[in-house]
C-alpha cells in the first residue's frame, strides 16, 4: 500500500518520465512463518462434500468479520451474493459429481459468466471467503501468496476440491476447448498433482 501511494504521489510533480528511488528498502529474508490459527476439524461427514460445507461453514463468522472491518469484499465475482457461499459450493461439487464443465449450474443465481470459465469465478469467491477467514485471525503475521496457496492445497478441503475440479477439467479437454486453460486459471503452478495446471494449453512451457 505504501508502494502504491508513493507511486501516486508522483502524478503531482513528475511531468516528464521520472524514476525515484524508493526509500524503504525490501525485507531480504522474507515474510516469517505462518500457520493459520483456524480448527478445521473433520466433521463426522467425512465425504468430500460434507467436509467443504462443515468447513466454509465454520469459516463463515470470521469471513464476516472481515467484511465488516473493511466495509468491502471480493466475494461475487461468479455473480453469487456474499450471504450465496453455500450455493456456489453446491455448483463446484456439481462439476466434481458430474464431470460436466459446460452445463451452468442449477439454482436461481444469475451467473456473472459462462461455462467453463465460471468454474474460475466460483473458485475465485470461495478462495476469497478463505482469505477474508484468515484475516480475521488475531495476532497472526499475515501470509503471503505461496503461504496461502500451501495452506489451502496442503491442509483444507476446499483444496482437495480444487483437485477434483481440476481432474473434471483434466477429463473433459476432448469435449471442452477450453478446460486446460481454465484449469490452468484455477489452480496454481505446482499445485495439480505435482504439475502445471497450464498443461495442455498450446504455447505452454513449464519453465515460464
Amino acid at each position: 500500500l505504501d508502494v502504491i501511494r508513493a507511486a501516486l504521489d508522483l502524478l503531482e510533480t513528475a511531468d516528464t518520465p521520472t524514476i525515484e528511488d524508493y526509500p524503504i528498502e525490501a525485507d531480504a529474508e522474507g515474510p516469517e512463518p505462518w500457520a493459520c490459527p483456524l480448527n478445521l476439524a473433520v466433521e463426522a461427514d467425512d465425504s468430500l462434500a460434507g467436509r467443504v460445507r462443515a468447513e466454509v461453514a465454520r469459516l463463515r463468522p470470521w469471513a464476516a468479520e472481515t467484511r465488516r472491518n473493511r466495509g468491502r469484499t471480493l466475494f461475487g465475482l461468479s455473480g453469487a451474493g456474499v450471504d450465496q457461499v453455500d450455493e456456489v459450493v453446491d455448483a463446484l461439487l456439481t462439476v466434481v459429481e458430474t464431470g460436466d464443465v459446460d452445463g451452468s449450474p442449477n439454482g436461481e443465481i444469475e451467473w456473472a459468466h459462462e461455462m467453463p470459465f465460471l468454474i474460475r469465478h466460483l473458485v475465485d469467491d470461495l478462495r476469497g471467503y478463505y482469505h477474508e477467514a484468515v484475516a480475521a485471525q488475531p495476532g497472526q503475521t499475515p501470509p503471503d501468496h505461496d503461504a496461502l496457496n500451501d495452506w489451502i492445497f496442503e491442509q483444507t478441503a476446499l483444496g482437495e476440491l480444487l483437485i477434483a475440479i481440476g481432474d473434471a477439467l483434466t477429463g473433459a479437454e476432448e469435449t471442452s476447448p477450453f478446460a486446460p486453460l481454465v484449469r490452468g486459471l484455477t489452480i496454481p503452478e505446482g499445485h495439480y498433482h505435482g504439475r502445471g495446471g497450464f498443461e495442455g494449453v498450446a504455447g505452454y512451457r513449464p519453465d515460464d
